[in-house]
């Protein structure tokens, strides 16, 4: 088994998943020919130690990277990659609904940075009539900076809060907080094997 196979194995898997059949005929593509057994093995051990994640996916099984392992203890790592893709404004409200919600404060802008979100962005929803993002007036901003240790909080950081907490916004942050501990919480065994499309299909 060449020394670089889990390399290959995790270049293929790059930003999707595929059965074992697509991961042979992609690595003999790279000039990597190993027995479909073997292959199978290397797989599951590469699970077993969390590396890859196993899907069953009838009448076959599926792997997928499993990236999260070293961003795990940055929390503003793991949303941001949640929410990425969304446009600016949705997407400032939104992770101030989700950091306050988490951590039961305001959030300030040094967290915002942290999450790509740039003074501008927040300058630009709160000149905006639909923002619904305003600057807190906690009283208790001043321990609330002195009590974060993991990132450091400039003195006087301006925070922010949520003005209106419409039933969209919520639901919007509580489905990316589901799909966090999907991606954190290894879920195998817990979860049907065919996919379900309506909950109220039980």
């Amino acid at each position: 088994m060449p020394q670089n196979l889990n390399e290959k194995i995790n270049d293929v898997l790059e930003d999707r998943q595929l059965s074992i059949s697509a991961i042979t005929r992609e690595l003999k593509d790279k000039g990597f020919v190993e027995h479909r057994l073997v292959l199978t093995g290397y797989l599951r051990a590469l699970r077993d130690l969390k590396k890859l994640q196993e899907i069953e996916v009838p009448p076959s099984k599926v792997y997928k990277r499993l990236d999260c392992q070293e961003k795990s203890t940055d929390i503003y790592s793991i949303i941001g990659d949640h929410i990425k893709h969304l446009d600016m404004e949705i997407r400032l409200p939104l992770v101030v609904c989700i950091i306050s919600k988490l951590f039961k404060r305001p959030v300030f802008r040094e967290e915002l940075l942290h999450l790509g979100i740039n003074s501008k962005n927040v300058t630009n929803c709160l000149e905006s009539s639909t923002c619904v993002v305003t600057v807190s007036r906690d009283e208790n901003l001043k321990l609330y900076r002195s009590e974060i240790t993991r990132i450091p909080i400039p003195a006087n950081d301006p925070a922010y809060e949520i003005k209106i907490e419409d039933m969209k916004l919520v639901s919007m942050a509580n489905m990316v907080l589901l799909e966090m501990i999907k991606d954190l919480v290894d879920t195998t065994g817990l979860t049907p094997k065919t996919k379900q499309t309506k909950l109220g299909e039980i």
